[in-house]
């Protein structure tokens, strides 16, 4: 099977890793340009790429920054059965898609039609969504809207954003190489999703995981029960970044790791600008 995989951050490493282990390497991988990152903003590959050189040295590896002729012309070359998309963190051409003999199947953390768009996982854990998952479903020219080939549930978003990304993206990745195999063999039976129940999300903002300091104050003397289990469900939302924060004597303060205990929020692990994380008093 020649496969492309488009994909750039952690979620589509944990996908394209279960990928190479169930039914081996695509021929290529397309993924974002080496970006400047920490606080030195130090030159670094993302995910996918060095999952890539650690893989094999026969996979092409392909950063474009623009998606245009020549990108798909360099596509079209390769001769690909499937693309397989997840994360890529930009719209494919709509002129990409009949590329591939057997079409595009993307993979989306979240059970499709509902968290469309760029912040799935932290928007149902924002929301407290009681179910979540992952689709595996057929690409076309919109965003998240073809036929679904695949979906499963994980039970609520009940968690920090690192731990759900990656139950997630494991997911995916066991459900993309039996919806991949179905679709070579011509056994898929994709069903269109039901435009009444779509959802949408969009990108977040630092200022997005701002948390007052009066309701944090609430929230930690029990007085909200709602406000905690909300400042709680940012903490998990925005970690590791941006990090919910709040100000204290006028200071930035991240708010790392909490729980909730009768109603309280308890927080556990903290960090104030300029300053290592330190334990919750």
């Amino acid at each position: 099977m020649k496969y492309i995989f488009f994909g750039t951050p952690r979620f589509a490493e944990i996908v394209l890793a279960g990928l190479i282990a169930d039914i081996g390497a695509p021929i290529a991988v397309v993924t974002n340009p080496d970006r400047p990152a920490g606080r030195k903003k130090v030159i670094t590959p993302p995910p996918v790429k060095l999952l890539a050189i650690r893989t094999s040295p026969d996979i092409d590896i392909i950063q474009s920054e623009a998606l245009d002729d020549a990108f798909l012309k360099r596509l079209a070359a390769l001769e690909p059965d499937l693309f397989v998309v997840a994360a890529f963190a930009k719209i494919i051409p709509a002129a990409a898609l009949p590329i591939p003999r057997h079409g595009a199947i993307g993979v989306h953390p979240s059970l499709l039609p509902h968290y469309r768009g760029a912040s799935p996982i932290q928007s149902a854990i924002l929301d407290g969504a009681t179910a979540t998952g992952t689709t595996i479903y057929t690409m076309d020219e919109k965003m998240d809207h073809g036929p679904i080939l695949a979906q499963a549930s994980v039970g609520p978003a009940a968690a920090p954003y690192p731990a759900l990304e990656a139950t997630l993206a494991k997911l995916g990745a066991t459900l993309v190489a039996q919806a991949m195999q179905a679709v070579m063999a011509g056994t898929a039976t994709p069903r269109p999703q039901d435009e009444t129940q779509a959802t949408y999300t969009q990108k977040f903002k630092t200022e997005d995981a701002f948390i007052a300091p009066e309701d944090l104050a609430a929230a930690r003397a029990g007085t909200s029960p709602d406000t905690a289990s909300a400042i709680l469900r940012k903490i998990y939302a925005f970690t590791p970044e941006p990090g919910a924060w709040t100000l204290q004597d006028g200071k930035r303060m991240k708010l790392l790791d909490a729980t909730l205990t009768g109603g309280r929020l308890i927080l556990r692990e903290t960090q104030r600008d300029g300053e290592k994380p330190k334990t919750a008093p």
